[in-house]
């Protein structure tokens, strides 16, 4: 509305809504209509039968254009006039249905009184609800470099860190060969570092001799000598990095395995934090575990290769001349730092513009995956020019980084070249006093400076060594992580083989961990009897999924119990309870694999022969054998080759695949045409038949049939009964104005132009 456009596309706006919300958006919709182009896609046809034009798409063809009533006039030759029937039947009925109710005796008030539970004085509050809500106040600090929502977690000690460290080696502990062969070849790859060293410099005095046999005779057994450490060099640095690679990748492998365990573990109210969302903990999933591998894999063998280079090469120091070596090693600490700060300087210090760049990254991202809502607004330069404003910050920044790193790199190889020169002085001084020769004196030097540049390299790697101990730090307390809500507690009872499926919410009170003040529930008492269906109606974000969350134990209730087969389900085993519930939301999940995989979910070991005949029961067996690959279509990301409607059939397949004696229904039609709709909804009731069903609706129509309905309001049960029990004894009640807002919410004009169509079709 704020860009007050001429053109106005409508696509669903009003689908997901419940009648109150519906309607006022509609109106809002209405007002801003006038004078303006607008063109609407529609599944609830009574919100457009003022359109100026109605065309009816299948299959990417317009089969009807017309008013509403040019439509409607084809009587039942028209496609536009079967949709309207389908969706008024369901109401004439339910209205029928009342008036019949409402001429029978009076005595029939009394059978419709819904069951009222009242507390018990020495009913007290759970134990569980003090666990959640120690859960809901705890302290959450997540960063991707290693924080983690722990209230628990401290900085590490270095006792604690070794004993992490050592939980990753037992981890690894099946690879204990191949890291023993990589050990061996990094110690060996060492040694030959400072043996080339001392081929090198011998080398360099031999052609100071004067005898020119000599030479020749030497030059020719070194350099024989370098060809067979050139050939060691080929062998044991294929060993060191082949198998401390197989050690890193299996170690990655392992930690990413229970780190996703862990994860999954969780109960509901961990991923409702912002800092659990999907995105951070797979970020986690893939960075802490690289980092672990790059600490721990990778550069424990550098290090030993570099420890075995000093070693050796300050034994040859030694031995050789040990007064220049230790002259050498007194300076090692500053070759090591000018080398280590070199290094730095020539990166630039550039670690932590990551976290600097982090804000123009997320940007980037949202314009990229929202492109079609950025170009729809036309937008683009909009979000360049906030790209290019989040980039002014890291620009400063890397102005004054640059000049410090172009000084320090200048001190850091002044104090290098000065550490050499002292070096070099001091040898020609032992040369001068006859204390040394030039050959010993060469050698010596060459082969401590090369080991000064391996521990350089060594230290260097501390910044991964701290990246790899925060990743451990949080790989561990993720692992370690007790779970608010055991799924597979071993002291549970394991639920029956057959389940009655009585659900009853017992004055329960519940709200949000993520919203600890918003109480959502208020001595909410809610019975489902064994086999029969219970319905759920209010306005949008009354709590009716709230029940169904509950019912599936996704959340404890802060006070009260909820109950299966009169036993609370706190005292069930999770798992076990779990495989006796099927669920259809309003959005389906469905994996990016094949249709097949996709139903198959739904039963670990079902059968083909049962997955088709679950697809059958859907309605969904025809449509997926249409399709060129059948049940091994690829559904992609999200579902996003198929329709809607075609998308809720796959999930409700993978529902009756379940087989189980408890159905939940959450909006399971809410965003579908009338044809998907009249199709899911014949097979919903022929497989909820003898099921305890449990339905969350905003299309009153859908649940005419349910042997309960519950007006949920304000956290209570306000309204009790069936469909036509509600209307004679509620006349004024909530439902009731909900029916009348949907039957007569049809008298809108809305439109100018409007597509209607089932949901495989192509709407434009």
């Amino acid at each position: 509305m704020l860009k007050n456009p001429a053109i106005l596309l409508l696509d669903e706006a009003t689908s997901a809504l419940d009648s109150e919300s519906e309607k006022l958006v509609q109106e809002a919709l209405d007002r801003f209509m006038i004078g303006r182009t607008t063109l609407v896609i529609a599944h609830r046809l009574s919100t457009i039968r003022k359109a100026d034009l109605v065309a009816v798409l299948q299959q990417g063809s317009v089969l009807e254009k017309g008013t509403h009533d040019d439509l409607i006039s084809k009587g039942e030759n028209g496609v536009y006039a079967k949709l309207i029937k389908m969706q008024e039947v369901a109401n004439e009925t339910a209205m029928n249905n009342a008036r019949k109710s409402s001429a029978r005796a009076s005595s029939a008030r009394n059978s419709v009184s819904s069951p009222i539970m009242t507390r018990n004085s020495s009913y007290g509050r759970s134990p569980y609800s003090r666990r959640l809500s120690d859960f809901s106040n705890s302290d959450f600090s997540l960063s991707l470099d290693g924080g983690y929502p722990n209230h628990r977690l401290e900085k590490l000690t270095f006792k604690e860190q070794a004993s992490s460290f050592w939980r990753l080696a037992k981890m690894n502990s099946p690879e204990w060969t191949y890291a023993l062969i990589g050990s061996v070849g990094s110690v060996v790859c060492g040694s030959l570092s400072a043996f080339f060293a001392y081929v090198l410099s011998a080398v360099l005095s031999v052609y100071y001799n004067q005898d020119h046999e000599y030479m020749v005779k030497e030059i020719g057994k070194y350099c024989y000598l370098l060809i067979g450490v050139s050939s060691a060099a080929l062998i044991f640095n294929t060993l060191q990095h082949c198998f401390w690679d197989v050690v890193g990748e299996n170690l990655t492998k392992r930690v990413r395995e229970k780190m996703l365990a862990a994860v999954l573990m969780n109960e509901m109210a961990w991923f409702d934090q912002e800092e659990n969302e999907s995105s951070r903990v797979a970020a986690r999933l893939s960075l802490d575990a690289n980092n672990v591998r790059s600490a721990i894999g990778d550069r424990i063998s550098v290090i030993m290769q570099n420890s075995a280079l000093m070693l050796v090469a300050c034994t040859a120091g030694f031995v050789l001349q040990w007064r220049l070596a230790l002259v050498l090693i007194a300076v090692f600490p500053i070759v090591v730092a000018a080398t280590v700060l070199q290094k730095m300087f020539m990166q630039g210090f550039s670690g932590d513009l990551e976290g600097a760049h982090a804000k123009a990254t997320q940007l980037a991202g949202e314009a990229v995956a929202n492109m079609r809502t950025v170009a729809a607004f036309n937008s683009e330069s909009k979000i360049v020019n906030l790209f290019t404003t989040s980039l002014d910050g890291p620009l400063r920044r890397c102005f004054w980084k640059g000049q410090i790193a172009g000084s320090g790199f200048g001190v850091a190889q002044f104090l290098l070249y000065c550490s050499y020169a002292l070096g070099l002085w001091y040898a020609s001084w032992l040369v001068k006093h006859g204390i040394s020769d030039f050959s010993k004196t060469i050698r010596v030097f060459m082969v401590l400076m090369v080991s000064a540049n391996g521990a350089a390299e060594t230290l260097t790697l501390a910044p991964d060594f701290v990246k790899g101990g925060r990743a451990m730090r949080s790989v561990f307390n993720l692992l370690d992580r007790k779970t608010e809500i055991e799924s597979d507690d071993p002291d549970s009872t394991p639920v029956p083989d057959r389940l009655k499926g009585e659900i009853e919410l017992k004055h329960v009170d519940f709200a949000y961990p993520s919203r600890p003040d918003t109480p959502i529930f208020h001595d909410l008492c809610l019975r489902a009897r064994a086999g029969k269906t219970l319905a759920l109606v209010g306005s949008s974000g009354c709590g009716k999924s709230s029940v169904i969350a509950l019912v599936q134990r996704f959340y404890e209730p802060s006070y009260g119990r909820v109950t299966i087969d009169g036993k609370d389900i706190r005292k069930y085993n999770l798992k076990s309870l779990r495989r006796h519930i099927a669920t259809v939301p309003q959005e389906p999940c469905l994996f990016a694999t094949t249709i097949y995989e996709n139903i198959a979910y739904g039963h670990e070991s079902a059968t083909e022969a049962e997955i088709i005949e679950a697809a059958t029961l859907a309605n969904a067996h025809k449509f997926i054998s249409s399709l060129p690959d059948g049940y091994n279509t690829f559904v992609g990301e999200q579902g996003v080759q198929l329709s809607g409607g075609q998308k809720q059939r796959v999930a409700v397949a993978r529902a009756f695949l379940r087989k189980a004696e408890i159905m939940l229904l959450d909006e399971a039609t809410s965003a579908l045409d009338a044809e998907s709709e009249k199709c899911i909804q014949e097979a919903l009731e022929r497989v909820c038949s003898g099921k305890t069903t449990i339905v969350v609706a905003h299309r009153l129509s859908t649940i005419r049939n349910a042997h309960t309905i519950a007006v949920i309001d304000d956290g209570k049960v306000a309204e009790q009964g069936s469909h036509a029990q509600l209307l004679k004894n509620y006349a004024d009640g909530c439902y009731a104005k909900m029916i009348q807002l949907q039957r007569f919410s049809h008298g809108h004009e809305v439109v100018n132009i409007v597509s209607v169509g089932s949901s495989s079709s192509t709407q434009i």
